[in-house]
């Protein structure tokens, strides 16, 4: 205790002569300080015996008495202590009021160490989380990308069948009227008014026609040619109408473009009884395709050009006549078809091939014709056929969206009784069954060999092109009624169409 007060005071003594030295500074060097009177002392106080020993010394600023007794004057040290070690410090605390010691600055806190396996932890998780977004991403963009990509197909199917499905209106009401309306060519462009030359519909479809190889392979390894025909393009992305014989047991087909250009074609569909098959060929561009008319509209002496590859070296020949007869019963390999009889010049090469009328559309697919002598020794020249594109555009259509025949299958072979043939035999005009497939939906029904359809589901039915358009509007499971000549009497029979058999 007596060194703490001795320190007290020594504190108090060192802020006066601070304070003393500070004001002096201060002041003004021309004007001294006023002389004060030093205030009066106190009387010295009565000390006993005990303090006597002591010597008491006179207070002095700045002085370090040793010790100090607390509410004595300096220098008056009631006890032999000596607390000098330690030396007086001025604003000591306790000792100035209002002081507050300096703020102890906070230690620094300790940095942790990374713990590495943490660190890296971390990353792994934030590299798996951006690897499976990305992924995910670029699974729904590829999903997305190929959804947009089957919807636009699938949407330009369905235009590209409604546009099909407009024509064959168009060309049934143009059949109705009796009238040919004009339309684009494929690649001349609209024309003049009216019937066009000949040199006019060349120009402007030639592009259209197609040279089709029908391949095997060779032993010597390689493909080989076996047998050539002709075909026309019937949509720019690539379908192409030609004969079944033509492409029949094809290991490898081939089609040359008119511009010398060859693509590998992929046969879609084909029937062997109506001798209609549909290819398909890639290309990077468009195709020139052909516009499609009426073979219903057609008259005897209408002028018809046909566009082929004669002989299979002839390329792109041009051959020009007249329609010289229609719903010709023509027997080719047993079986017999209702076709378009021309003048126009048709041989080995030209079938599958189109023929126009001159309004440059496709009215029938050159297929046959007939050669030789009579049995009278007289040749034969001029007599050209070629199938109705009315008779088999809708199997055309069905090849192109289902790969097959979708619309009804009866499963008969016929022929056509005209006017003379029905008088000269007593018969009606109809279809003349001469085959009956074992097994079918005809047989079933009772439909015999000999038998004479003359309406099928309500539609009228003169010739085989009649049955073949009535079977079109009715699909494969349905029930329809058919009515038949035989044994001079009529019999009403109901068939469950088939389906028509992948040839």
């Amino acid at each position: 205790m007596d060194n703490w007060e001795n320190k007290e005071g020594q504190q108090l003594a060192q802020e006066a002569a601070n304070c003393q030295e500070a004001t002096a500074a201060q002041a003004p060097a021309a004007e001294a300080a006023p002389a004060m009177e030093a205030p009066a002392q106190p009387a010295a106080p009565q000390q006993n015996a005990a303090q006597q020993s002591y010597v008491q010394q006179p207070f002095t600023p700045g002085y370090s008495a040793p010790g100090g007794y607390y509410g004595q004057p300096y220098g008056a040290t009631p006890y032999n202590y000596n607390y000098n070690s330690a030396p007086y410090t001025p604003g000591y605390y306790g000792y100035t009021p209002g002081y507050t010691p300096p703020a102890k600055a906070p230690a620094a806190p300790k940095a942790k160490a990374k713990k590495p396996h943490k660190f890296l932890r971390f990353m792994a998780a934030a590299l798996a989380v951006v690897l499976v977004a990305a992924l995910s991403g670029g699974i729904t963009a590829a999903c997305l990308e190929d959804s947009y990509t089957r919807d636009a197909q699938q949407m330009q199917s369905q235009l590209d069948k409604n546009a099909r499905e407009l024509e064959q209106l168009r060309r049934e009401l143009s059949a109705l009227n009796g009238q040919t309306p004009s339309l684009v060519l494929p690649s001349q462009g609209e024309l003049p008014e009216g019937t066009y030359t000949p040199a006019q519909v060349y120009s402007a479809c030639v592009g259209s026609v197609v040279f089709i190889s029908n391949q095997e392979l060779s032993r010597l390894g390689g493909y080989a040619t076996v047998g050539t025909g002709s075909g026309f393009i019937l949509t720019s992305d690539g379908y192409i109408v030609s004969n079944h014989h033509v492409v029949d047991g094809a290991e490898r087909l081939l089609v040359t473009l008119s511009d010398g250009r060859e693509l590998e074609a992929k046969l879609v569909g084909s029937d062997n009884i109506n001798d209609v098959a549909v290819l398909k060929v890639e290309s990077d561009e468009p195709l020139p395709a052909v516009n499609i008319g009426s073979s219903s509209a057609l008259n005897i002496g209408d002028q018809v050009m046909a566009i082929g590859n004669p002989l299979g070296t002839l390329t792109v020949t041009a051959t020009v006549g007249y329609v010289s007869g229609k719903d010709r019963p023509v027997n080719t390999d047993g079986i017999v078809i209702d076709m378009l009889q021309t003048d126009a010049a048709i041989n080995s090469g030209n079938s599958g091939g189109p023929l126009f009328n001159m309004y440059g559309q496709v009215v029938g697919i050159t297929t046959a014709k007939y050669s030789g002598t009579t049995n009278s020794g007289a040749s034969i020249e001029g007599i050209g056929f070629a199938i109705p594109i009315d008779d088999v555009y809708g199997m055309i259509d069905d090849f192109m969206n289902h790969g097959f025949i979708t619309g009804g299958y009866l499963g008969v072979m016929v022929s056509s009784i005209d006017p003379d043939a029905a008088q000269a035999y007593n018969l009606p005009v109809g279809a003349y069954v001469s085959q009956v497939t074992a097994g079918s939906c005809a047989e079933k029904a009772g439909i015999k060999v000999e038998d004479v359809i003359t309406d099928l589901g309500g539609y009228p039915v003169q010739n085989l092109a009649d049955l073949t358009r009535a079977l079109r509007n009715f699909q494969a499971g349905e029930a329809v009624s058919i009515t038949v000549y035989r044994s001079g009497e009529y019999l009403e029979l109901t068939a469950v169409l088939d389906a028509k058999p992948v040839s």
